[in-house]
């Protein structure tokens, strides 16, 4: 070999290696549509779909139209293709057609700025809590259901019919249906020391009788087993309350807390009587489980509405693993660019996942949280700059995927 063919093939090396190294915090990573990746990466994501309807049947129509939601959504999929993936916001429809057809007609079909098409032939869904009539005067105000947001205030969680704002779960790998485990109906007061809403004054918002019934999860919390090339993950999906929409109660504050506090509690060591699930057993997590916590959990760490209390704790659980925060550099360019209540913030604007108008501001609201176990290969926020490939796809809705490359 002369010495010229030895210099050329350094180069190579070097040039291989250097690219092997941007998959750590780039804004997306196109996977290859062959599938999995053959080294034994495991990508993992969670994506607020904004697929939802004010109407009853509302998210069928969509997709059976020239939706540039739906398209924008399934065209972000196509370029990042995670193996396994939690659609926030995407309506639950009992028969699962609205699955299938977003499946069939928007995955499985090359979309403008997406990659090619993709197919997942596993699937979870499951009634949530949102828009099912409580029976109760949940808001207070002195009348029970109604129209419109009275009407949805008076629902177990916020919505105008039942299944708006569902969570779909979809993966490449078998998803044990069997096992899943689903607290939908667990009730808010079961939780020790649960943030009961008070008035400012210190009296219950809710009279005793309508707090022995509230439900803790404004959607639902689940524990899926997916049949992992490593082995058995457990997906720990949830979508709690915004902070916001209450009055001086603070009681969606209160709720949002004890939602992310449940994974907390779901993680921790001790017998956990009371944390039941929908199928009457109790307990938390085998402390030998590997698992991955997916969702827009609604909190960002130090900005915005809520108590940050509970999403700190979780981060720094001692099952959940440390790692360099997901960014992106369009989430850097977009505060910048917006102002507003981003010039308040205090948090590092890539960490952001979703934008929220001048009011709110760009926050870090959506989570792929592994636990201790993994190794972590990248991960990132798939938020382009806008003079970026691909930019043109993010604003489907006003979140934005994140993943999280893992091995186990």
């Amino acid at each position: 070999m002369t010495r010229t063919w030895l210099i050329a093939l350094l180069a190579c090396a070097v040039v291989a290696l250097l690219a092997a190294c941007v998959r750590i915090n780039t804004h997306g990573q196109s996977r290859s549509a062959a599938g999995a990746d053959p080294s034994g990466t495991l990508r993992i994501a969670t994506y607020n779909t904004s697929l939802n309807s004010d109407d009853a049947g509302g998210l069928l129509e969509r997709l059976r139209g020239d939706d540039a939601g739906a398209r924008k959504v399934a065209a972000v999929l196509q370029q990042v293709r995670p193996d396994i993936v939690l659609l926030n916001e995407f309506d639950y429809v009992a028969d699962g057609s609205a699955a299938d057809l977003f499946q069939q007609r928007w995955l499985e079909r090359a979309q403008p700025g997406g990659g090619a098409p993709l197919r997942y032939p596993y699937r979870y869904l499951a009634p949530v809590n949102t828009g099912v009539q409580s029976g109760l005067d949940l808001d207070n105000n002195g009348s029970i259901g109604g129209d419109g947001r009275d009407r949805g205030n008076d629902a177990w969680g916020y919505g105008l019919h039942p299944g708006q704002y569902g969570m779909l779960l979809l993966s490449r790998y078998p998803i044990d249906a069997a096992t899943a485990r689903t607290f939908q109906l667990l009730k808010w007061h079961a939780m020790p020391d649960a943030r009961r809403p008070r008035h400012p004054d210190g009296r219950p918002f809710h009279p005793d009788a309508t707090w022995s019934a509230l439900r803790l999860s404004s959607k639902s919390h689940w524990d899926v087993q997916v049949r992992a090339p490593g082995g058995v993950l457990h997906v720990l999906a949830s979508h709690p309350t915004p902070p916001a929409f209450d009055g001086p109660e603070k009681r969606n504050v209160a709720r949002n807390h004890d939602e992310i506090r449940f994974w907390t509690e779901y993680l921790s060591p001790g017998p956990r009587d009371w944390l039941c699930d929908d199928a009457g057993r109790c307990g938390g997590l085998e402390a030998d489980a590997r698992f991955v916590i997916l969702g827009d959990l609604n909190n960002d760490p130090v900005d915005g509405a809520g108590d940050h209390t509970a999403i700190v704790d979780l981060l720094e659980h001692p099952r959940v693993l440390r790692m360099a925060t997901p960014k992106s550099e369009g989430a850097r360019e977009a505060a910048e660019a917006d102002g507003g209540a981003n010039a308040q913030h205090r948090g590092s604007a890539a960490h952001d996942t979703g934008s929220f108008g001048p009011r709110v501001g760009n926050l870090r609201l959506d989570y792929a949280l592994p636990s201790v176990g993994h190794a972590l290969v990248g991960n990132g926020v798939f938020w382009p700059r806008s003079d970026a490939a691909h930019a043109d796809i993010v604003d489907g809705t006003d979140h934005r995927l994140v993943w999280v490359d893992v091995t186990q």
